[in-house]
């Protein structure tokens, strides 16, 4: 393993997501692997596989250029993304979604209707 590249990638990860002021769980999710492995990753204990590595530039809004240190951070990403319409959610509206996510059926309709009460006040 390249130490060095691993390093450069790692923190230009960890400089992109604390700018889009997500969680390391957050990224973790949405490219889907390990909140351990991505930790792993941020801190230049190993490289991403392509796949991976592709995901990040999408979820990071960054450029893969950016994230192997060839060019400036905050660079245009190399994926076209969408414009957001909604407000980003909030971290502790974040970490109740993948809790949810985790949820049988029954309980998350359960959890709906405490939602719904409690909307209702």
């Amino acid at each position: 393993m390249d130490k060095k590249l691993a390093t450069t990638i790692g923190a230009a990860a960890r400089a992109a997501r604390t700018r889009l002021e997500l969680t390391q769980a957050d990224v973790a999710e949405r490219i889907d692997v390990a909140t351990e492995v991505y930790g792993r990753l941020e801190r230049g204990g190993m490289l991403p596989s392509v796949q991976t590595l592709l995901k990040l530039c999408h979820e990071l809004h960054v450029s893969a250029d950016e994230l192997l240190g060839l060019a400036a951070h905050g660079a245009a990403p190399t994926r076209s993304s969408e414009p957001s319409s909604s407000p980003p959610e909030r971290p502790e509206v974040r970490r109740l979604l993948r809790t949810v996510r985790q949820l049988e059926a029954p309980h998350v309709k359960l959890l709906g209707l405490v939602a719904n009460a409690l909307g209702r006040r």
